[in-house]
């Protein structure tokens, strides 16, 4: 299995046949209780400090005047699939079950996507090449546990959640659209297109997350072929295909898109709306819908980017919302939107298709349809709870970090318009939050929240090279170690620990794992205190400093019936450091460190620690250390509600000893 193939293994779309006392802050009609969470992904609580002795935030101001700026636990690890299970469940991981982007099959070894999976039709009728399901497909979410607002929605407290992240296909209880998780129509996490009539600077083999297609003019025309979902009504599931022709116009710098009946021009450097495409599957159903965004790039030579084909949010074929017409409400009020969990397209700026202006543009032209729709959900929101979700403080803290960091090694080689482009975002969510405020009426809760933080990456630590140089992994082929991915090359009778995923660290543990040699019991765990010390140790000879400050042993921090599914051990990386991309697929180069080359240049996936998140309220938060499982605890408290038995969180509005503020 390629990288590919796995990332489109996770979510495979074969089963598209199935369908106390508060501040006083005026405005708005109260009509019941109301409280409002917003969730501002990554909101870092030293970079918001930052940015507000550099300008003006008066909403945010206007919330610490109560409180103050205060952090947030995060999860270990403070990854935002697990930081947001926290979050949703009132329990830690051992109690929800995702502990990274990606977990293995401990029998076999394989690795699969944290948060949710598609399964294909298992009976199906043979009509020659055809493939009729006789029964639907499922997606399942894999996120155990129960998420608080079904706990309010059997209390009758009317629930909107959106885009809240590990929450695909969404719970079926009081209105969400599914955030974080939601795949592209491919499967995975985003797959973008970039046609081009000359060479472009990487390779195909070099690309990730996208495709780079060459293409040939024809008395003034290009045909273009976008690939779609495989179809698996057909023997051996082929790939789809959507064609488009363009016709250049160099003189003018503008293109002709001609899409059937719905032709449309673009000039250089524009981008095109939403535009809805089809593919066919079987002659007698309908087509399987999708949409793109496009952008001209260049005219000549002729450049164009095509989006990660999103799931049609008026025709899916996968459940993207509850119930299914929440969001074909959206659509009708406020047009369309991005159905993708993850819309900013981190790869095509990494590889250098979109430059630092085209990507930030882009995510603004995204944002507006979400602001849209949250401005819609104040105006309506009369009682009961209100989530909303911000995801572009998360992914412009990845992406434009070294751009506004001068100690970063990168930041020379970023552009001079993007340097405020950070602490920009962190502004539009002031402007947000100034929203909010001026919805609320003085007996209602706000709680402005961060799942986590953010840390410079500046070297990857490569933690499977680690464990095999210094003895607990042991490879078939040493010559061929740079080549595998997916510990393939691993020799099982010799490994005794592997590492997969961005901070998990897993022993080969007899009866657990499928070739497991370390015997459960004082054995492993001196193997793991052993293993532990020596990582603590690790120095960055570059730099001379620790690369990792904590490891965790799962069974001293989670708590809950999947305790047994974690990975043995949590590696905590020191601040600039982080678990290389190749050990998060299981591959193995030969050096120990290397530099991040990446624009992706911040991150969160360290020592928990070193990225807590932020909290502000209306409210006085009474608790001294408030965690990510405490919130929805204290939303339960808020509306009367009595907490799931497994819910380990504490109401923040409340002292020790049960003073309440």
């Amino acid at each position: 299995m390629d990288r590919r193939s796995f990332i489109l293994s996770g979510m495979s779309l074969a089963g598209l046949a199935m369908l106390p006392s508060c501040v006083r802050i005026p405005g708005g009609k109260q009509t019941g209780r109301r409280v409002l969470v917003l969730g501002f992904d990554g909101l870092d609580p030293k970079l918001l400090a930052g940015f507000m002795k550099q300008d003006d935030f008066p909403n945010f101001r206007k919330l610490m005047g109560v409180n103050g700026l205060r952090t947030l636990r995060t999860s270990d690890p403070p990854q935002s699939p697990v930081a947001w299970s926290n979050f949703i469940t009132g329990t830690n991981p051992g109690g929800h079950g995702i502990f990274d982007f990606i977990h293995r099959k401990a029998e076999n070894y394989t690795p699969y996507l944290s948060m949710s999976q598609a399964t294909d039709a298992e009976k199906k009728l043979n009509l020659g090449k055809w493939r009729v399901p006789l029964e639907g497909g499922k997606v399942e979410l894999l996120r155990k546990g129960t998420a608080f607002w079904e706990i309010l929605g059997k209390d009758g407290v009317p629930c909107t959640i959106f885009r809240v992240p590990s929450n695909f296909p969404p719970v079926e209880s009081g209105k969400s659209m599914s955030g974080m998780g939601t795949p592209d129509l491919l499967g995975g996490y985003g797959s973008f297109t970039f046609f081009t009539e000359v060479p472009f600077h990487e390779s195909d083999s070099e690309i990730t997350g996208g495709v780079v297609k060459m293409i040939r003019e024809s008395n003034g025309r290009f045909d273009c072929e976008l690939d779609g979902p495989p179809n698996t009504f057909v023997e051996n599931a082929p790939g789809t295909k959507y064609v488009f022709s363009v016709f250049a116009d160099r003189n003018s710098n503008a293109a002709r898109f001609d899409m059937g009946d719905r032709p449309f021009l673009l000039n250089k450097g524009q981008w095109s709306g939403w535009r809805r495409i089809g593919f066919k599957m079987m002659p007698v159903m309908g087509d399987v819908s999708g949409m793109v965004v496009f952008y001209l790039k260049s005219v000549n030579p002729l450049q164009i980017y095509v989006s990660p084909i999103n799931i049609d949010p008026m025709k899916p074929v996968m459940p993207i919302s509850h119930p299914p017409d929440y969001v074909k409400d959206l659509v009708e009020r406020t047009g369309l939107f991005f159905t993708q969990g993850m819309p900013e397209d981190t790869k095509a700026l990494d590889h250098g298709i979109l430059s630092d202006e085209e990507y930030l543009e882009q995510n603004q032209i995204l944002y507006r349809s979400i602001e849209k729709i949250y401005e819609l959900e104040l105006e309506r929101f009369r009682s009961g709870l209100l989530f909303y979700y911000f995801s572009n403080t998360d992914l412009g803290s990845h992406m434009l970090w070294s751009a506004m960091d001068k100690t970063h090694p990168q930041y020379p080689q970023r552009s001079d318009n993007v340097r405020d482009a950070l602490k920009g975002i962190y502004k539009n969510l002031d402007r947000m939050l100034g929203m909010a405020l001026e919805s609320l009426n003085e007996d209602d809760t706000i709680i402005v929240m961060s799942d986590h933080g953010f840390a410079p990456f500046r070297r990857a630590f490569h933690l499977d090279t680690w464990l095999k140089e210094n003895g607990y992994l042991a490879l078939i082929d040493e010559f061929t170690q740079e080549q595998h991915e997916f510990l393939s090359n691993v020799d099982w009778s010799r490994t005794k620990a592997y590492a997969l995923g961005f901070n998990g660290l897993y022993i080969n543990q007899a009866g657990r794992e499928g070739e497991g040699i370390v015997a459960p019991g004082p054995l492993k765990t001196k193997l793991m205190e052993e293993i532990r010390e020596k990582l603590e140790a690790v120095v960055d000879p570059l730099t001379g400093e620790r690369a990792i400050t904590n490891v965790y042993f799962t069974k001293d921090i989670y708590g809950g019936k999947y305790v047994d599914e974690a990975p043995d051990m949590i590696i905590g990386y020191n601040s600039g450091y982080r678990g290389s991309w190749e050990t998060a697929i299981g591959k193995m180069p030969r050096q120990l460190f290397s530099d991040n080359e990446q624009k992706w240049t911040g991150d969160h996936c360290m020592d928990s620690v070193h990225v807590p998140g932020v909290v502000f309220s209306n409210r006085k938060i009474m608790l001294k250390d408030p965690a990510l499982f405490d919130i929805p605890v204290t939303i339960l408290k808020l509306f009367g509600s009595e907490n799931d038995p497994e819910m380990i969180g504490r109401d923040i509005f409340s002292a020790p000893g049960g003073k309440k503020a």
